[in-house]
């Protein structure tokens, strides 16, 4: 699976960016390498979309748009502004994977689905998924549910493609897409009959056009067949041709599918990779205009990289607690405002016993203090808390590769979540940090029944986190933590843990990009020697030392160097007691990774694993790299797997796959828990760094394969089909799944396999039918072999989506355009224009927007029978042009374009035209249109 991308330095033209795809892409396929794919395609229109949101933005808050380079890293720091601090593109890159990987689990997951990729004269079919999935999205995007919106993007955009390659619609002379099959107001005309014959036989394969002259002459859609399993397919039918279609060897012989770009095909294959990239700018149009300029940015991943995410315990011997909790949020609300430090989103989780929840969402930081404020200590004793409820709620509800912090002062009640957390740490790869505070006669309790917090700790290791213990009359001292790691471009140089402890020397690299860096050693008991590259040292005992500043608090000393001096470090630990260390600071080099594994078939490529590697094969990687110019700017020496609490280190084969992606094999891949550890050179500055991955991973014999090609409907049943495979033990199998919307939900709780058999099982989910459209809900489901000496898990996004009824899209008309806007002097003068909207089919109109413009809108509704909304906007005559964008309940766009000439001394448009008079003239000069 490729994930590569293209920024374009302009708002390109459609004909512009096709040009671009064309003069790279060969293949509608999902193979990462040397050719390009469905995945480029899609990022492609995907970074030409971004580039003119952002201007548009960017116009609309008065501030020049200025990419210093091609790189999507400096796309989004002129996306973002100039405000103060480290930007890094990871959470953009992760966002963007996000939609690519999906694109390419089509081809994997829905390989004999006809639907999904236009085979088999499915239209009607296949264009429902692209329909659903829009109103899908748009539903998700309400409920600010991106992840799930993200995936179901890069799904659609697949399916979207695939109807130009593999149906006759480019044979049949089309210069444009086919509007029909995103709008869903709009039908699909012409559909050849099953009985009907479309093609002629061509013994070699290599025909340039099989299709009948009655096809051709009538208009005819038809697509191929595929053959995967049988070569039979109806009488006179297409096949879609290739080496995997059976169907391709009975007569008519052949195929039509423009997958591949040959001699004999060329030009039919160009033209469909231009159709299918403009009509999935299209299809991001059709969303952008639903969702609006600065939603369709943060489902592209476009926002500052710091989440503050609290889980805190309300109980009442937890009111310290809270109020340090409290002072930390305003703290950090107050001082990062303003700046690329500023969390982007900030999550709130309260839990009691016995309730937890709600998760409060929010991007707003007055609401966030707001509901802090109402935070109160109430209720609950020395008794166990659904601590681990709470943190399943922020796991789900954060954006992947969050850092949640934990205020508790008691076990966790619900333990038989334990194994739900682990496969959502991994899954999201969020680093989760735990506070335990308690009274003096508490705190003995705890320590006297220490096996009851272990889970806390078991949990911040696999995260990559810490677990602190600190007195209540304490606890602001370890709350630094918190503001340490509430920034942005924030990276792990180093982590690892020992248990029992040992005489060690760890050794870590610091380039120059690094700034800001703290060494944080967690454990009881031992003493350490820091030392520089150039030899000055510095020990635990001295707390403001040559080389920085040591601050202890409880099981954590937290060393803030004063200077990040280039080189090698090294930490020599002296102790034989449990500890754990880790070496972070900010910088805009990092990675983001997925391990992955190769599907077969007539598309085959790489896809994410959703659950551990299997044990007994290579595990392989696909990497991405990023850095402040882009990863063309940095070179990838070194990948390796290193065990978290011992000394193996696992070296990988690197193969480069193009703008920042490399595919990583490791053959001997550590046995226990392990991370990435990489190594490279930054080439501007000549410099090497390292970097490491928090979130631990193993390998497992057993595996567990589902795949969701549906929405849930509110108040029906849905089932779920999942496989469980081991190559371990044989036996019976213990079935957990749970959900974080306590949807009531069956499943088995055992299935028996044998060692290399499989069984199948399924889950079935009813949520309730006043269920909001667009909730998400993170379903988990785990495999443990007898014993429990060996699982695994799947982690899946599911979406509750009410039935849509209407696809009428509101109605935007031009009444009036006042003002003359002078080329010698725009800053002297202003113009308006007046519009109409009204909904046709009425849902009624959820919001209206400036989509391009600078200037302001106002409105109110009249009701006459009908419901219009009339609008006024209002610009400097700087700002010539606008788009205003109306939308429904339920997601159906309409829009009013229009831009304003400038004039010597005249105006283009009389000032008080009549309604018939004025849309007549518009309608010649301007453009006006539902999506």
């Amino acid at each position: 699976m490729d994930s590569k991308t293209m920024i374009m330095k302009s708002s390109v033209p459609v004909v512009a960016l096709i040009a671009l795809v064309v003069s790279r892409v060969q293949a509608f396929i999902s193979v990462a390498g040397s050719g390009n794919t469905h995945v480029t395609i899609t990022g492609h229109a995907v970074m030409a979309k971004i580039h003119e949101v952002c201007e548009a933005v960017a116009e609309s808050e008065g501030r020049d748009f200025k990419p210093t380079g091609p790189s999507a890293e400096e796309l989004l720091r002129a996306c973002l502004g100039t405000a103060t601090g480290e930007v890094s593109g990871a959470k953009f890159r992760t966002a963007l994977n996000q939609i690519y990987k999906q694109n390419g689990f089509v081809d994997q997951d829905f390989m004999s689905s006809a639907p999904h990729h236009f085979n088999n004269e499915a239209f009607i079919e296949g264009r429902n998924l692209i329909i659903q999935g829009t109103a899908a999205i748009k539903a998700n995007i309400r409920t600010d549910n991106f992840q799930s919106a993200r995936e179901t993007l890069g799904r659609v955009c697949h399916t979207l493609q695939d109807f130009y390659s593999h149906s006759n619609w480019v044979e049949l002379g089309n210069k444009s897409p086919y509007a029909n099959i995103i709008r869903p107001d709009l039908s699909i005309e012409k559909i050849a009959d099953i009985a009907m014959p479309t093609c002629s036989d061509c013994a070699s394969g290599t025909c340039p056009n099989q299709l009948l002259p009655a096809i051709l002459n009538g208009k005819y859609l038809t697509s191929g067949y595929m053959g995967l399993f049988s070569p039979e397919k109806p009488q006179g039918k297409c096949s879609h041709g290739g080496e995997t279609d059976l169907s391709s060897s009975k007569n008519p012989r052949g195929g039509i599918s423009k997958d591949e770009s040959h001699s004999y095909n060329a030009n039919l294959h160009n033209n469909a990779v231009n159709l299918a990239a403009e009509a999935t700018m299209e299809l991001l149009e059709d969303i952008r205009g639903a969702i609006g300029n600065n939603n369709y940015l943060r489902l592209m991943g476009i926002a500052r990289s710091a989440v503050l995410a609290f889980v805190i315990d309300t109980t009442g011997s937890m009111a310290d607690d809270i109020a340090e909790a409290k002072r930390v949020a305003f703290n950090i609300i107050d001082s990062k405002k303003g700046t690329q430090d500023e969390p982007s989103e900030y999550i709130l989780v309260p839990f009691n016993d016995p309730e937890f929840g709600p998760l409060i969402r929010t991007t707003n930081p007055d609401v966030m203090k707001s509901e802090i404020s109402k935070i109160r200590a109430d209720g609950g004793g020395d008794t166990p808390e659904m601590c681990l409820s709470g943190l399943q709620l922020a796991l789900t509800g954060a954006p992947s590769s969050s850092h949640i912090y934990v205020f508790t002062d008691a076990p966790a009640k619900d333990k038989h979540l334990e194994k739900t957390i682990s496969a959502l740490i991994r899954s999201t790869k969020s680093t989760v940090s735990f506070l335990l505070t308690a009274s003096s006669s508490r705190r003995r309790r705890a320590l006297s029944a220490s096996s009851q917090f272990q889970v806390y700790y078991d949990m911040a290791l696999a995260s990559g986190g810490q677990a602190i213990e600190v007195s209540k009359s304490s606890i602001s001292q370890a709350t630094d933590i918190i503001v340490d790691t509430s920034t942005s471009a924030l990276v792990t140089i180093l982590q690892c843990s020992r248990d029992p402890g040992r005489v060690e020397n760890f050794p870590f690299l610091l380039d120059g990009s690094v700034s800001n860096t703290t060494i944080y050693i967690t454990g009881t008991g031992f003493t350490f020697n820091l030392r520089s590259p150039t030899g000055v040292t510095q020990s635990n005992t001295v707390v403001n030392g040559p080389l920085g500043t040591i601050q202890k608090v409880g099981n954590l000393q937290r060393i803030q160097l004063n200077t990040t001096e280039m080189g090698l470090w090294h930490i020599d630990m002296t102790t034989t007691r449990p500890y754990t260390i880790k070496v972070m600071g900010q910088s805009a080099i990092t990675f983001i990774y997925d391990f992955v594994e190769e599907f077969k078939g007539p598309h085959p490529g790489f896809a994410a694993i959703d659950g551990r590697p299997s044990t007994g094969s290579p595990a392989k990687l696909l990497l991405t790299l990023t850095g402040e110019k882009g990863p063309e700017a940095l070179e990838l020496q070194e990948v390796a797997l290193m065990e978290v609490s011992g000394v193996k280190v696992s070296k990988g084969t690197i193969e480069k796959m193009g703008n920042g992606d490399y595919l990583v094999t490791v053959n001997d891949v550590p046995e226990g828990e392990f991370v990435v550890m990489l190594k490279g050179k930054d080439k501007t500055f000549t410099t090497l760094f390292q970097r490491q991955t928090t979130t631990q991973m193993s390998q497992s014999k057993v595996t567990i394969k589902a795949i969701a090609d549906s929405s849930m409907l509110p108040g029906q049943v849905f089932k779920l089909n999942f496989t469980v495979t081991t190559n371990g033990t044989g036996g019976t199998y213990t079935i957990r799944a749970r959900n974080d919307k306590n949807i009531p939900m069956t499943h088995p709780s055992t299935l028996n396999l044998v060692s290399g058999g499989s069984a199948q099982g399924t889950v079935s989910l009813t949520p309730s039918g006043n269920t909001v459209s667009g909730t998400d809900v993170t379903l988990t489901i785990e495999a443990e072999g007898p014993g429990g000496s060996d699982s695994n898990y799947a982690v899946l996004r599911l979406s509750v989506l009410s039935k849509v009824t209407d696809f009428t899209p509101p109605k935007c008309e031009i009444v009036d355009v006042q003002g003359i806007c002078y080329s010698s002097s725009c800053n002297s003068s202003n113009w308006e224009l007046s519009v109409n909207i009204t909904d046709g089919n009425g849902t009624g109109i959820e919001s209206i927007s400036i989509q391009q413009g600078s200037g302001n809108f106002t409105q109110k509704k009249v009701e006459d029978g009908v419901i219009v909304v009339m609008g006024l906007y209002e610009a400097s005559c700087c700002s010539t042009s606008v788009t205003l964008s109306a939308v429904d309940k339920v997601g159906n766009v309409g829009r009013c374009s229009y831009t304003m000439k400038s004039s010597a001394g005249s105006r283009l448009i009389s000032m008080s035209l009549p309604l018939w008079a004025s849309l007549l003239l518009y309608s010649f000069l301007h453009d006006a249109f539902p999506l």
